[in-house]
């Protein structure tokens, strides 16, 4: 791996989920007059399971681009290969599930409704842009192993076993 590529990761990753995961959130609290006690036990301890299994699944999904696709996460530098193993052996998407486990884990620990508001519009936002924008470009790049790769994993709800091409 090179360092330039490293340094691309990088970028990619304080471009998208840095911005959508902590500058925004952040923002949202600040604006929304939120105060740290509004924090409530029991919502802070299953946001903090949220939060991690989030946290898990996203850095599991970058590094999995960065060795294993030569890419970033971002779609201005995407990956030269595609990738089907790990949690894409279960689910098409699951950098974004990880990201919106975040948000919810963020909006739960600190009980803001802002930040569950901006969790849901990033879903949506995102169910239009995978189907729209993501998914036509990547059946360009990777041809029928991207169409036989659709026809085995879900977009979005997981499979119970890992598909293996």
């Amino acid at each position: 791996m090179s360092q330039s590529l490293s340094f691309r990761v990088f970028k990619s990753i304080m471009a998208l989920p840095v911005t959508v995961a902590i500058i925004i959130p952040s923002l949202l609290l600040y604006f929304s007059g939120w105060h740290p006690s509004d924090i409530v036990l029991w919502r802070f301890l299953i946001g903090a399971v949220c939060f991690l299994a989030g946290l898990l699944l996203a850095v599991s999904t970058f590094r999995l681009f960065f060795k294993l696709g030569n890419g970033t996460l971002a779609p201005w530098d995407p990956t030269s290969k595609l990738i089907v193993s790990g949690p894409y052996a279960y689910v098409r998407n699951p950098m974004i599930t990880g990201i919106v486990l975040i948000l919810t884990g963020e909006a739960l620990m600190l009980s803001s409704w802002a930040i569950s508001i901006w969790a849901i519009v990033f879903l949506i936002i995102n169910m239009f842009y995978f189907p729209l924008s993501e998914e036509p470009g990547l059946r360009k790049r990777f041809g029928k192993e991207y169409e036989e790769y659709c026809k085995n994993v879900p977009r979005y709800i997981p499979r119970l076993t890992p598909w293996k091409p």
